[in-house]
């Protein structure tokens, strides 16, 4: 193989994706996805090669040091291909497209994702990763090069015939299917109990090796709980929960999740973290604290806030994508220790304890290496080294302590800055109702910066949204879950702060989603806008993946906006959503939790809580701790603080005074109120009979 420094450049130079960049040196002719490669692959009759992939993928380190950084074969791919390199969190309309052709040709998708596409676009090959030769029966990538390439010179028919097929697979899979079926109780049921039977009842979880996190499920299952008094149901949620939280997964010296495990008992992770990810994770791990009280949840929110505010946050206010697998190109390094290592930090005896309760041995527990994780709890832990409880929670506080502090001291994984919409907009839900919840204003703040970052900084000359940001720049037009879960994060900074600007915001973005995204003949929303480049298929996103289906959020961030401000045609594009979705809700229930919470929603009961301040601001405050102390999802708060309301909640407010000067709340659906709480006493009382 000859490998060759990479002290050239290509045009991934002039690119601001930190992915992109990691290639700018690679001797492969790579153009960025745009008008250039696109008429180059025209006027040279050629096929395309379409990589994508993302900065912190470890396969795609790999396949790019193995074929990618190799002179011979990135001389094939120059020869015979126009080379596009994409990073799939900029254009993730390039990537569903393309990954629904390679799950079509192979029934399995992944990144590194390699297409072969026609001039025009249409794909007619694909994989994942390819070793550069071939070894162990897989293909080599030389190999599908010249394998493509002859097919291309020599049966072009067949090519553009495979061509045209797997397109019409690809649109065909552009829309979720037609049939229907109705919103109900019934639907949840089913649903629930479809989802409970693909749950692992001893590690946790869902499915086998590898295992995800599947926050958006979990979420659902927890109102499942509330609303049909199923104890099972919050006894699959809590072991995988703790499942998750006691194993590698998690980072027990520095907070936050990894991206996924590569073991079914979570102990060894593929070492990446993703913004959504913690979002997400944060936002299940609080709404399980409001569920069961437990400290140990609250914990794990606190420890995952913090970390994304530490590491994962720009000056500006906004937060960063991904933090890398690989450190000084070894996957996991920064975050794996020795057992000298432990002793050298913490001393013989403390290192003993510690090694006990967080699985630390001689040998290891992944390659020679070892992964801390939590076996058994502090309590079982005391027991069996015959020490106290208390006191031992207290040292082993100390020891993540130094071991923390020795770690910062270590070269850290590589992180990329950009800033995503969708993402920003999960991460600030997290951070928003962790504030309510939790009584932490600092999280409040940064939901805000967050927020005001976004609305400053990533809209163009019309007020629409931008996708991207880095390096002073945004770019790419908004998707839809940009929209989406920006919109549900403003509805949450809103009920965090009371500041109506950030409702007003989300209104304006509202009505410019349902302009440029929304289907008026089926109903729902395209993944991209209506003045979007012209690509093969315009797709609905309407399953979750790692992320939250672009209906599914967008449905839900309406329903409760629409509830908040009386916009009962926000309400009405969102049932139709959920309606256009409900056949797919009925079958496969694990794609589509994100529309089950918003269909459960939907079908409520569901509260609008209006809260009218009195003379007294500590029972305001008081009230608002109760009412966040408990698991009320299908609710949506909103006050009056002095004055006439602002705007956006006018209608909620009308005919809604304080009573003998104390806060009054009232409870009510769709604007049909049960009698006014005022003062703490009564509203307890009140929040007790709704449960």
């Amino acid at each position: 193989m000859n490998d060759v420094p990479g002290s050239q450049t290509n045009r991934l130079i002039d690119e601001t994706s930190p992915y992109l960049l990691q290639h700018a040196h690679n001797p492969v002719d790579w153009y960025p996805w745009g008008t250039d490669a696109l008429a180059k692959a025209r006027a040279d009759d050629r096929p395309i090669f379409l990589s994508i992939g993302y900065s912190a993928c470890h396969w795609c380190h790999v396949m790019e040091h193995e074929s990618f950084e190799n002179a011979d074969i990135a001389q094939l791919m120059n020869a015979h291909f126009v080379c596009i390199k994409v990073d799939r969190e900029e254009r993730p309309d390039l990537d569903q497209i393309y990954m629904n052709s390679v799950v079509a040709l192979t029934g399995r998708g992944g990144w590194p994702m390699s297409v072969f596409l026609t001039p025009d676009l249409k794909p007619f090959h694909g994989g994942t990763y390819w070793p550069p030769y071939s070894k162990m029966g897989m293909p080599g990538f030389a190999d599908v090069l010249n394998a493509v390439h002859e097919a291309w010179t020599d049966r072009r028919d067949t090519v553009d015939n495979g061509a045209e097929e797997l397109t019409r697979a690809v649109i065909s899979m552009a829309s979720p299917p037609a049939a229907r079926t109705k919103l109900e109780p019934r639907l949840l049921e089913n649903a629930q109990r479809a989802i409970l039977q693909s749950a692992d009842r001893v590690h946790g979880g869902f499915g086998q090796a590898p295992k995800f996190p599947h926050p958006m499920e979990l979420r659902f299952l927890l109102r499942s709980w509330k609303r049909f008094d199923d104890d099972e149901t919050l006894d699959v949620v809590r072991l995988a929960l703790d499942k998750m939280a006691d194993g590698g997964l998690y980072d027990h010296l520095g907070g936050g999740f990894h991206r996924y495990s590569t073991d079914e008992k979570w102990l060894v992770p593929h070492f990446e973290k993703m913004l959504y990810d913690n979002a997400l994770l944060a936002s299940t791990y609080l709404e399980a604290f409001q569920a069961t009280r437990s400290e140990r949840y609250e914990r794990v929110v606190r420890e995952t806030l913090d970390y994304t505010l530490r590491e994962m946050t720009q000056e500006r206010g906004g937060f960063y994508s991904t933090q890398d697998a690989d450190s000084e190109g070894v996957e996991g390094k920064f975050f794996v220790w020795s057992e000298e290592e432990i002793v050298d930090c913490l001393g013989a005896e403390d290192a003993r304890l510690f090694g006990v309760c967080y699985d630390v041995s001689t040998v290891g527990n992944w390659e020679g290496n070892n992964i801390l994780n939590r076996p058994q709890t502090n309590t079982r832990a005391a027991e069996m080294m015959g020490v106290d409880e208390t006191e031992l929670a207290e040292l082993l506080g100390r020891c993540r302590q130094k071991l923390f502090d020795v770690r910062t001291k270590r070269i850290a994984p590589a992180r990329d800055d950009k800033i995503l919409v969708s993402w920003n907009g999960l991460m600030i839900s997290a951070m928003a109702h962790a504030a309510q919840v939790l009584g932490e204003s600092q999280y409040a703040a940064a939901a805000a910066r967050a927020a005001d970052f976004i609305l400053d900084a990533m809209r163009d000359s019309n007020g629409r949204l931008m996708h991207a940001y880095k390096d002073g720049r945004a770019r790419f037009s908004a998707y839809l879950d940009d929209y989406a879960c920006f919109i549900e994060g403003l509805v949450d900074v809103y009920q965090a702060t009371f500041e109506a600007r950030f409702l007003e915001s989300a209104v304006e973005l509202s009505q410019d989603m349902i302009s440029h995204f929304y289907d008026d003949d089926a109903a729902g929303f395209f993944y991209t806008p209506d003045d979007h480049e012209t690509l093969i298929a315009r797709l609905k996103d309407a399953q979750d993946n790692a992320t939250p289906s672009g209906n599914g959020m967008a449905a839900a961030a309406l329903l409760r906006l629409g509830r908040l401000c009386g916009r009962s045609d926000f309400e009405e594009k969102a049932f139709a959503t959920l309606e256009m979705l409900s056949g797919q809700l009925a079958r496969v229930p694990m794609a589509a939790a994100q529309s089950l919470i918003a269909a459960e929603f939907l079908i409520g009961p569901t509260y609008e809580v209006a809260i009218v301040d009195g003379a007294d601001e500590n029972e305001t405050s008081a009230m608002l701790d109760a009412l966040h102390a408990r698991f009320l999802p299908n609710k949506v708060v909103a006050r009056c603080s002095s004055g006439d309301p602002a705007k956006p909640i006018e209608g909620l407010f009308q005919g809604k005074p304080s009573i003998d000067g104390s806060t009054t709340a009232y409870l009510c659906q769709r604007g049909v109120c049960e009698a006014p709480a005022s003062g703490v006493t009564a509203f307890e009382a009140a929040l007790e009979r709704i449960g």
